[in-house]
């Protein structure tokens, strides 16, 4: 019994003395020095732009499937203004686009391709909006992080050359692992912002592709014989 209670002594005080020398994820950044704030600052932006443009990128997508046929047979069939009141309670780019068409039928085919097309770069345009942004952040954040390493291992060094004597192993690694943690925080930022841009640039393209495709359709039917 003795024995066993030296035994367990001995292990919480292993584990006590191990838990003293280990920093938490909050410790370890805080000793990243004034270049986290900055980073800090990006990351927050990158995830609000991401987002915000993600529901606005989904929300563009959602036309509904029968929203063409049933444009289509107004058309044909001559109610322009029903076509007109669909338009309007269509929340998407492409229902815009379609609705500045059907304003224009009677006008020549060439004035109604570029109504449509104006309306379109005004679309694109907001859903491309702040996506320079975060690719800008994407770019930054790695760059800044770096800036910050080069400018904590200068800092570190001259501490280094400041102190007398022999150079203690745990001064020259403190300041080498603080200098790293900004280099750490700037990469992951860059990557997360680099990730969400690729991704909400596929699902923009995707988007403008079906509104081209909608748009050439709806040229197509105003060319039917009626």
């Amino acid at each position: 019994m003795i024995l066993l209670q030296q035994l367990n002594s001995s292990d919480t005080t292993s584990v006590t003395d191990a838990g003293d020398g280990v920093l938490s994820f909050i410790d370890l950044l805080l000793k990243g020095g004034f270049w986290l704030v900055p980073i800090a600052i990006l990351w927050i932006v990158a995830i609000f732009i991401f987002f915000e443009r993600y529901k606005t990128v989904n929300r563009a997508s959602k036309t509904p499937f029968e929203f063409m046929d049933k444009i289509k047979n107004l058309v044909l069939n001559g109610d322009i203004n029903g076509a007109k009141l669909l338009c309007s309670q269509t929340e998407s780019p492409i229902a815009k686009m379609i609705e500045k068409g059907i304003h224009r039928i009677g006008s020549p085919l060439k004035t109604i391709e570029a109504s449509i097309e104006n309306v379109g770069k005004i679309e694109v345009y907001r859903l491309e909006k702040n996506l320079s942004m975060l690719a800008t952040i994407a770019g930054a954040a790695p760059m800044i992080g770096f800036l910050g390493t080069v400018s904590g291992m200068i800092q570190a060094f001259i501490a280094i050359a400041q102190e007398e004597g022999a150079v203690s192993p745990k001064l020259l690694s403190t300041g080498i692992y603080e200098a790293m943690i900004t280099t750490a925080a700037g990469l992951v930022v860059g990557i997360v912002a680099y990730l969400g841009y690729n991704y909400l640039v596929a699902r923009v393209q995707k988007a403008i592709h079906y509104m081209e495709y909608t748009s050439i359709d709806f040229i197509d039917l105003l060319q039917e014989p009626q």
